[in-house]
């Protein structure tokens, strides 16, 4: 199961987006726009990590920060600011936070530092993912297909693992690119397909049927079949 986020920000329009796009990657999120507010759902569900902005009304994030210190929680917090300052840095890590994202944020930027954070709080912790005879290691990073061990390069486990996480659903060229390139990436265009044929040659080295299908005009998708609406190889 994912970890539960809480998300403390007052920008809703930010809080919105940040929320949308954890809860994509399978996160669960409690919102909060005060400070106070936080503390309280703190309470009420605590949550396995914070995002935290520094400057909210009411109670900042600097004093929500020393608030759960002092009572004991030890959820990781990422502090989030518009300040880029050293010295607020150094104010927040030393009030308590664990890390730091100076705004505007790039979601692939906090996606990874969520993960981290995640990881180091539960580094014993990893997950296999499993589709059809497909498994996927998180924490070695190797695939199985059936007994047949598949090294994968970064790249490509970070593509393989997206589809894992989201079998039989379609996911478009945009999304896979933004979640797996970044949304600031300015490669060759055919990036993408390229890696999709480095992936299925991997996958099918053995004489497998093929798992990763082209979905026309639309993008790709793990099933252990195409189906009637435009699948392709």
């Amino acid at each position: 199961m994912k970890a539960h986020i809480l998300l403390a920000d007052d920008d809703k329009r930010i809080t919105e987006t940040l929320r949308r796009t954890l809860a994509y990657e399978g996160y669960s999120v409690d919102v909060a726009l005060r400070g106070d507010d936080a503390l309280r759902k703190s309470l009420e569900r605590p949550p396995d990590l914070i995002i935290l902005d520094l400057m909210m009304p009411g109670v900042d994030g600097l004093e929500v920060c020393r608030r759960l210190r002092e009572g004991g929680n030890q959820a990781p917090i990422l502090m989030v600011t518009a300040k880029d300052a050293i010295a607020d840095r150094v104010k927040g890590l030393d009030t308590g936070a664990d890390d730091y994202l100076v705004k505007p944020i790039e979601m692939d930027e906090l996606l990874a530092h969520v993960r981290a954070l995640l990881r180091r709080r539960n580094p014993e912790q990893t997950e296999v993912l499993r589709f059809a005879d497909l498994e996927l290691d998180t924490g070695t990073r190797v695939a199985h297909r059936g007994n047949r061990a598949i090294e994968l390069s970064t790249t490509e486990y970070e593509l393989l693992a997206l589809f894992m996480r989201r079998p039989r659903q379609v996911l478009t060229r945009d999304i896979i690119m933004e979640r797996v390139w970044g949304y600031d990436f300015e490669g060759e265009s055919n990036v993408l397909e390229v890696y999709v044929g480095y992936l299925r040659s991997k996958l099918e080295a053995g004489g497998e049927p093929r798992l990763l299908h082209t979905v026309r005009k639309a993008g790709y998708v793990l099933r252990e079949k195409p189906e009637t609406d435009g699948a392709k190889a």
